[in-house]
């Protein structure tokens, strides 16, 4: 199996976070729901999870780093010193005289110990999949369903709330265990797609919403749409761009949706308004830009 440390293209010395970031684009890059139709794109996948799965786990790493266990987790035998240690006269040197008995004696026990660590039960490895969900599948929550590399199907539960780059477990969803051992689990990291009108600021989420300048000078009643579904809205008289009204519970596990006016002139020409604000006189006159220091 080629080394974990190039399928990621990272070197032995990278912090963790320096893997988890290479993990994550090479994943993004080779995901099997974004290249359908490729099974070497499959492969590919497979293999970095796997690689990712070794060198995000800290115990692992080190144990591969010295030689311990392979690519793929598994124990590597341990080197006996059987052959180094009979005596010079002995067809390989060294140590004392060994009879062809004592020989067999300690090729045997060697043997059984190979074995018996062989068929040790061991638990599975963890699988690193990827999932990207809506925006709103995020706030609310869903049930959506994953495709493995190998064809398989898990049914994922995204939490309401959930958070880009959140992982889920599910246990006993891995790779096999050896010699009877369990089934490791698998871990599902969460990537949630940008909203072309939402986005979440803590648990509220911010809406930029346009009025016309009728609706921003006289008031008026709107229909804007939430991440749980439209309400109606009360815009007050005198409302300019940048003022921000709030809906309670209509964000994020319990957070606010807030609204953000912006005010949109007419895009063609209305001579009855230019007419209008040639000879308008305010009342109470303003100066938009008084705060802006002089250059």
């Amino acid at each position: 199996m080629e080394d974990p440390y190039q399928i990621l293209g990272v070197q032995r010395d990278d912090s963790e976070n320096a893997i988890r970031a290479a993990y994550r684009k090479l994943a993004k890059r080779y995901h099997p729901d974004l290249n359908p139709g490729k099974p070497e794109a499959a492969e590919r996948f497979k293999a970095i999870a796997s690689a990712y799965e070794l060198l995000s786990d800290p115990v692992k790493r080190g144990r591969f780093d010295r030689g311990e266990i392979d690519a793929e987790g598994h124990e590597k035998p341990p080197e006996h010193p059987y052959y180094h240690d009979m005596d010079s006269g002995g067809r390989y040197g060294g140590g004392p005289n060994l009879s062809p008995e004592d020989l067999e004696s300690l090729f045997g026990a060697a043997f059984a110990e190979q074995v018996g660590r062989r068929g040790r039960s061991r638990r599975g490895s963890n699988a690193h999949y990827g999932l990207t969900v809506s925006f709103l599948d995020a706030a609310n929550g869903a049930v959506r369903r994953l495709t493995l590399p190998d064809g398989r199907t898990l049914d994922v539960t995204i939490p309401a709330g959930l958070r880009d780059g959140h992982v889920l477990r599910l246990k006993g969803q891995g790779m096999p265990g050896a010699g009877g051992g369990p089934p490791g689990d698998a871990l599902i990291e969460v990537s949630v797609s940008p909203h072309p009108y939402f986005r979440r600021v803590g648990n509220d989420v911010v809406l930029e919403l346009p009025v016309t300048l009728q609706e921003a000078v006289l008031g008026a009643s709107v229909e804007v749409p939430t991440v749980k579904g439209k309400v109606r809205l009360t815009i007050p008289p005198h409302s300019g761009t940048g003022k921000r009204l709030r809906l309670a519970g209509r964000g994020i596990a319990g957070g606010s949706q807030v609204v953000e006016l912006k005010l949109v002139l007419p895009s063609r020409n209305e001579p009855a308004l230019a007419e209008f604000l040639k000879t308008w006189k305010p009342a109470n006159p303003v100066d938009p830009r008084k705060d802006i220091e002089q250059a």
